[in-house]
């Protein structure tokens, strides 16, 4: 979500409609929305199907938005593929995948490594 912020607004105004500030600002901030809107559905899911298919179903999500995001030509387009990545809001899967395969004693390390790969 972070890496794009410093080199996107540059990038962008070579798009068209990368001129329009708003949807800039919706490009960047649609992963964050469309994630923290689907962070319970996924939790949920995991818990009825299983966490590594959720996390296999996300991560195939995130990697379709990320191609439909890098070769989008439209400011409209790179907001879809952000929407697909942020669609891929599988951190609640993976937290609760490390809170079922760790012990009690390591289940802190464990989230904070977690934890500090998505900050």
């Amino acid at each position: 979500m972070f890496v794009i912020l410093p080199v996107f607004a540059i990038y962008a105004e070579h798009l068209p409609g990368g001129n329009n500030l708003t949807l800039v600002g919706i490009a960047i901030g649609a992963y964050g929305l469309t994630q923290a809107m689907l962070q319970i559905p996924f939790g949920w899911w995991s818990d009825r199907y299983g966490r590594k298919p959720v996390i296999y179903a996300g991560l195939v999500l995130f990697a379709l938005g990320s191609f439909v995001a890098a070769f989008g030509h439209d400011i409209l387009v790179v907001i879809a593929g952000r929407v697909l990545q942020g669609m891929g809001a599988i951190s609640a899967a993976v937290m609760a995948l490390a809170a079922d395969l760790t012990r009690d004693q390591h289940r802190t390390k464990a989230m904070a490594m977690i934890g500090s790969t998505i900050a």
